[in-house]
């Protein structure tokens, strides 16, 4: 696939954009480990539909630059993607979609600049709100055990490169289906995550979470609109097999307008790439609903 880089928030941006240059807009955000490639299943049949989509390296995924003293807050992802919406969108509001750390920034993007936003489907992560709850509750502490390791200085770093990356194995197999195989896309995933200083920034979005010395100072303003509750039309999806989904079923009330969610069978955690095509259909329900 073809590599487009562009400026956004102080930082390089690589993506990759599928479809007409004037069809509607859908952006798809990865999360970890994870890189822009995970929507392989998703592009061929959005632009078969009449959407162009685009699929960004998130900041600290190369190609995307790698700030070595940057940011990794969540307002500061929020702002990145806000800055490439507003660059990207063609001067409309754009459909966003989001799995992981994508849904994360996904849900601060939409209760911030909601009229940037025409539609939404965020997959797997439950709103902040939720998320606030699960973090004193045993089986969630262990369910996001990584959370909690990332947070020591350098051990992640070594654990994740050691036995060519077999971490990276692990996650992906803790969080999928028995018998599910990505190997191919798992091998990308972790050629982009071993260059030099990608770890370091990708694990920073997660110390960022409980260090609010990791926090952009001047983005407060920008956290206070993130916390608002959400206008945009929504579909929220989980894999039936993920343990997140019990803490999606009950966040209808952090949104004010047309919400929905729906659970995908035989799927975990990467439920797009577990099930593409019961996703991808659920994908284009939604969103052709906003033309």
């Amino acid at each position: 696939m073809i590599i487009k880089y562009i400026d956004a928030n102080g930082v390089k941006f690589a993506y990759h954009e599928h479809g007409e240059a004037t069809a509607p807009t859908v952006m798809l955000l990865h999360g970890f480990p994870d890189i822009a490639t995970t929507w392989s299943h998703q592009i061929p049949p959005l632009v078969a539909q009449g959407f162009r989509v685009i699929t960004p390296y998130l900041r600290g995924y190369p190609p995307t630059e790698v700030p070595a003293h940057g940011f990794y807050d969540k307002a500061t992802h929020t702002a990145d993607i806000v800055a490439l919406i507003k660059l990207l969108g063609q001067n409309k509001p754009v459909y966003l979609v989001g799995q992981d750390w994508g849904a994360i920034i996904g849900y601060a993007v939409l209760a911030s600049h909601p009229e940037l936003i025409a539609r939404a489907v965020l997959m797997a992560v439950p709103h902040p709100g939720q998320v606030t709850a699960s973090l004193t509750d045993p089986k969630h502490i262990h369910r996001s055990f990584h959370w909690w390791f990332f947070q020591l200085p350098e051990l992640p770093e070594k654990a994740l490169l050691e036995n060519d990356m077999a971490f990276i194995d692990y996650l992906w197999c803790y969080w999928t289906t028995p018998g599910h195989n990505d190997e191919a896309h798992i091998r990308e995933i972790k050629n982009t995550l071993k260059q030099p200083g990608v770890l370091t920034a990708t694990l920073g979005y997660y110390r960022a979470m409980f260090d609010l010395s990791k926090a952009d100072p001047s983005l407060m303003g920008l956290r206070e609109l993130m916390a608002r509750p959400i206008s945009v039309p929504t579909l929220a999806l989980c894999g039936a097999d993920d343990l997140r989904a019990e803490l999606m079923q009950d966040q209808a009330r952090y949104f004010t307008n047309e919400y929905d969610f729906k659970l995908v069978d035989q799927a975990g955690h990467f439920l797009h790439r577990e099930q593409p095509e019961q996703v991808t259909q659920l994908l284009l329900d939604w969103l052709k609903k906003g033309r």
